[in-house]
């Protein structure tokens, strides 16, 4: 069953890729953006109840850790960022301020950023933490894995807590990468 999921979400990533090249959008991973542009995105994350609000100076961190932008012309159309935690001596990277422009919001745009990123961080522990059904729909065809708080370590839920990431279980997820399941007991 997963051979065949693993075959649709390649297809439906290509696609996006094939969408992109069409529409001339690039896929492009930076470490770094204009003060303008994160003036935009931050504007953007307060304006959307779908996302935390992210200040200029947060965004400046965050892009540093990489960002996959879509860009189409000089238009950023979407980008998904992570935001680093330490953990006990543990680099904990939380995917964060994804976002797609209404007018390609039909393409799987979304899918293909949360996977950029995902496949970008495969090597080192990596969370989701969502309210969106769809997001977790993502996560799940991503390959990442819902874990909850009893599943976690009690140092992880801890940190999650002290970085007020700890949210209800009943509105929230939490997925996680291989590399991150395989240790998230362990996480000490």
């Amino acid at each position: 069953m997963s051979t065949i999921l693993d075959i649709e979400i390649d297809h439906v990533i290509e696609q996006a890729e094939t969408f992109c090249a069409e529409a001339g959008i690039e896929i492009k991973l930076v470490y770094k953006l204009s003060h303008k542009s994160l003036e935009i995105i931050s504007e953007r994350s307060r304006e959307l109840p779908t996302l935390y609000f992210v200040s200029v100076d947060m965004l400046k961190k965050r892009v540093e850790n990489g960002c996959f932008i879509l860009k189409k012309e000089d238009q950023i159309i979407g980008h998904i960022f992570v935001h680093e935690h330490q953990v006990k001596g543990h680099f904990v990277y939380e995917r964060s301020s994804l976002w797609v422009d209404n007018a390609y919001r039909n393409y799987n745009l979304g899918l293909l950023l949360m996977a950029k990123i995902t496949e970008f961080y495969s090597d080192t522990f990596l969370i989701s933490i969502a309210q969106t059904p769809k997001v977790h729909h993502y996560n799940e065809l991503l390959g990442m894995t819902h874990v909850t708080l009893s599943k976690m370590s009690l140092v992880l839920v801890e940190e999650l807590e002290k970085l007020g990431k700890l949210r209800d279980e009943l509105n929230f997820k939490y997925y996680v990468n291989a590399c991150f399941e395989a240790e998230i007991r362990e996480l000490k």
